[in-house]
């Protein structure tokens, strides 16, 4: 069964930079992507509409690269955070968790009995089609498997010290979008309520020794991020990168004429 070298490095304290896929699928995309030097990729189903079968077809594309595979399920529930495992995710980023109890739950669907409610099926996807024997492929699906939560809510801030405390949830992923809607101030990332809520989850990710982690639309905030604390950080994301790389082509190209 591969490893999960983003798991490994955030957990002794580095970082890990990668981007998110909202719309574009193609099956070199994986490869694309590592090329860049994306050592992870987030596939939101949540915005996007991805099915389970261009889902799968990703997971699979990324097999053998080193690239870590990670999926936004389209809502939280163990249905879909068992398929997605089954078929090859390397970890789920959970919407909206507001309280510990809550992310407790999440880490019981990604674990197997005892200490969870996975499913079993082995020798699949999720395990690289192993021959190994069932015992090394659970320890091996636990020592992988990240647990990501959005924390995108007033609540959510409210409880992100008990929440990172929770065995077993890995990464606390800010949702800025959501979390400037729920305090009130659509967009404005810069608001003092905003960058409280950004001081609490870095505070509660760095108590609890948890990695925290951003979406950057741009350079800029991705540096002044990292210098805040965050160790994971996607590169804005592929509607973003391919529209933004081309509008900057064709004016530099039109500034020679």
């Amino acid at each position: 069964m591969r490893a999960n070298p983003v798991k490994t490095l955030l957990a002794d304290g580095g970082r890990a930079y990668g981007t998110m896929v909202f719309d574009l699928l193609g099956a070199g995309l994986p490869k694309i992507l590592e090329n860049a030097g994306a050592q992870f990729v987030f596939y939101d189903m949540e915005h996007s509409g991805f099915s389970i079968d261009e889902i799968k077809t990703q997971l699979a594309s990324c097999r053998g690269l080193d690239i870590v595979p990670l999926v936004r399920p389209p809502d939280t529930t163990y249905a879909h955070t068992a398929r997605l495992l089954d078929l090859g995710a390397m970890g789920l980023l959970f919407q909206m968790c507001e309280t510990p109890e809550q992310a407790e739950e999440l880490v019981r669907w990604t674990r197997y009995p005892p200490q969870g409610r996975r499913g079993a099926m082995f020798g699949g996807a999720h395990d690289d089609y192993s021959s190994l024997g069932v015992p090394e492929i659970i320890e091996g699906a636990h020592e992988r498997t990240m647990v990501c939560v959005l924390i995108e809510s007033a609540r959510g801030v409210a409880n992100a010290e008990e929440i990172m405390s929770v065995p077993g949830v890995d990464v606390a992923h800010l949702g800025h979008g959501d979390l400037s809607l729920s305090l009130g101030v659509p967009g404005e990332t810069d608001h003092p309520d905003m960058q409280a809520g950004i001081d609490a989850i870095l505070a509660a990710c760095e108590q609890h020794g948890k990695a925290a982690a951003c979406l950057a639309g741009s350079v800029e905030i991705g540096q002044d991020w990292v210098r805040r604390g965050f160790r994971m950080v996607s590169y804005s994301y592929d509607i973003g990168l391919l529209g933004a790389a081309l509008a900057e082509g064709i004016r530099r190209i039109e500034g020679e004429e």
